[in-house]
């Protein structure tokens, strides 16, 4: 797994996919890519790219926004994969638990080399590839019970940095959770100005090892 999403010292464009499915909550994955976007709107070098699970195609969002999805997901062509959440509560309907019981997807996300970024729910994907297990995280609290059973090391904290892992708690921290992605690689005031323009206040300290 790589060392750490790149500071802003570093060279070249941070390249973001943000993976898509059947069942994930809106705001999970529109809040990081409209900070994203505004980001990259605002002059830094970066790119966000919505990705399937495997083949391109449609997906439908927890509360029926249907969006065609132009990219599989390439491990290769990525310094990030954002996972948001959605469904964890609905065992049997779509959502994250679709990918968590598919072991051909989870083996391949626990070898990828991409830094892993989990939102919300999105976060109970990571643990159950393995990836949390021993790590300081978070995730919403509806799950964390889930997440420390899993070997997660807990922290109530709306954003944890633990280097080559990156999660947030809870649907809006989705935002918050993108906003120090800007932050930490192209610095304090590129993170100020997307919130200047979206007037958002980030709450809480990020929580970093």
């Amino acid at each position: 797994m790589a060392a750490g999403v790149p500071d802003a010292a570093a060279s070249g464009p941070l390249r973001v996919q943000l993976l898509m499915f059947d069942g994930v909550e809106e705001q999970d994955f529109a809040g990081p890519l409209e900070v994203l976007g505004m980001a990259r709107q605002t002059g830094n070098a970066l790119t966000v790219t919505q990705v399937t699970t495997g083949e391109p195609g449609r997906i439908t969002a927890r509360f029926g926004t249907s969006i065609d999805v132009a990219t599989g997901w390439s491990p290769q062509d990525a310094d990030v994969l954002l996972v948001p959440g959605g469904g964890y509560a609905d065992k049997t309907g779509p959502g994250v638990n679709r990918l968590i019981d598919d072991p051909g997807f989870l083996a391949r996300l626990a070898a990828a080399e991409p830094v892993p970024v989990g939102v919300c729910t999105g976060v109970m994907v990571l643990s159950a590839a393995g990836i949390t297990r021993g790590r300081p995280c978070t995730t919403h609290s509806a799950a964390k019970a889930d997440l420390a059973a899993q070997g997660g090391v807990v922290v109530n904290a709306r954003v944890v940095d633990d280097g080559d892992l990156v999660t947030g708690g809870g649907i809006t921290s989705g935002i918050d959770v993108a906003l120090w992605l800007v932050e930490r690689h192209f610095g304090a005031k590129a993170a100020q100005r997307v919130e200047t323009v979206l007037e958002h206040e980030r709450r809480g300290t990020v929580w970093r090892a």
